[in-house]
């Protein structure tokens, strides 16, 4: 999963410009996610990448570049239950 794709699936769930958007974009602080926008942005991403992200993962990921991070290291797993 490339950092493009979750930037532009984040700048639509924000109503933000993607260009602005960067690995070390805190998604609390920078972005103002609050836990309904958090489910929502979940939803979309687990929709768009076929990675589920379980509640215990979001509560530790910060940043986009740690969502992108997770998503790369658990994509794989989806793929091995093929």
């Amino acid at each position: 999963m490339d950092f493009e794709t979750i930037a532009q699936i984040i700048a639509e769930q924000f109503d933000r410009d993607v260009d602005t958007l960067e690995e070390e974009t805190d998604i609390i602080d920078d972005l103002g996610c609050s836990s309904m926008d958090a489910v929502e942005l979940i939803v979309a991403i687990e929709s768009a990448t076929d990675v589920r992200i379980p509640d215990e993962a979001v509560d530790s990921i910060r940043t986009i570049g740690e969502l992108v991070a997770y998503l790369n290291e658990h994509s794989e797993d989806a793929e091995d239950e093929d």
